[in-house]
């Protein structure tokens, strides 16, 4: 299972002993607020436990990695992705509300987006964001995603419908945007 590291962070694999903190992240409305609906707790520990096996690439299950403070190992957030066909994969991020704004997304995406390209066996990642995420639109789109559509209508939250904005990155972008 990946270990990733940043300068400031260091990205593991969710365990059990992680379960306050992810359950943490899930019940807080502006975390979830462009994500979903709030869930029973058996709701969550059912999504908890689906991330806890072991994972290697192609796996049918999400990659979920701890972000945490390289300094205090303290949780700041979850990334990872998740495999749709042999070599396209989805990213997903959530961070706690004190660790927002602070670069800690983009510089674990960055990692996840290394791994997943390198090691990873992955040509393209995407990315779906609820429309009015203008924060998880702008870490995509810094990390180099592009924004290749949108989908009007498309998802049911907070007793209305939301469009998803769809975004991409291509292996070849990616590589050339690191070598610039």
């Amino acid at each position: 299972m990946p270990h990733l590291s940043t300068p400031r962070l260091t990205c593991s694999p969710l365990r059990e002993a992680d379960w306050p903190f992810f359950l943490s992240l899930q019940q807080h409305p502006e975390v979830m607020r462009y994500v979903a609906e709030p869930r029973p707790e058996a709701a969550i520990r059912e999504a908890f436990e689906s991330r806890l096996p072991a994972w290697t690439p192609g796996s049918a299950h999400w990659l979920c990695l701890v972000v945490r403070d390289s300094r205090s190992q303290l949780p700041l957030g979850v990334t990872g992705y998740i495999h749709r066909e042999d070599d396209c994969a989805e990213v997903g991020f959530l961070f706690a509300p004190q660790a927002q704004g602070q670069g800690y997304g983009y510089e674990s995406l960055k990692a996840v987006c290394d791994y997943a390209f390198r090691e990873g066996g992955i040509r393209r990642l995407t990315a779906t964001v609820t429309a009015g995420n203008t924060a998880s639109k702008r870490l995509l789109e810094k990390t180099g995603f592009w924004l290749e559509g949108e989908l009007r209508e498309s998802y049911w939250l907070a007793g209305s419908w939301h469009n998803d904005w769809l975004f991409g990155l291509l292996k070849r972008d990616y590589q050339q945007a690191s070598r610039a």
